[in-house]
């Protein structure tokens, strides 16, 4: 009977597994773009102290990576929609 069991639970075991796969390479890939942000973000704060870019250009480009980075840590996705909102 053990036998049996095992052979009708092996697909739902195998589609477990793959699930399984799927959510941590997605869990994965979110704390890739998350640092990917964070390190633009540093390098645009390098950039502002060692005077290569002015104020009123750091904080037009600082705003959609601390947005983009806003809606990746809250987990809805489309980290990388292209958008950028007036405000």
């Amino acid at each position: 009977m053990f036998i049996l069991d095992d052979i009708l639970l092996s697909p739902a075991r195998g589609v477990g597994w793959i699930v399984n796969q799927v959510r941590q390479a997605a869990t994965h890939e979110f704390e890739n773009e998350a640092d990917a942000v964070r390190n633009e973000l540093r390098e645009l704060y390098m950039m502002l102290e060692a005077g290569r870019i002015s104020e009123q250009e750091f904080d037009a480009r600082e705003r959609p990576l601390l947005e983009r980075l806003d809606r990746i840590e809250s987990g809805n996705g489309d980290a990388d929609d292209g958008s950028e909102t007036d405000g």
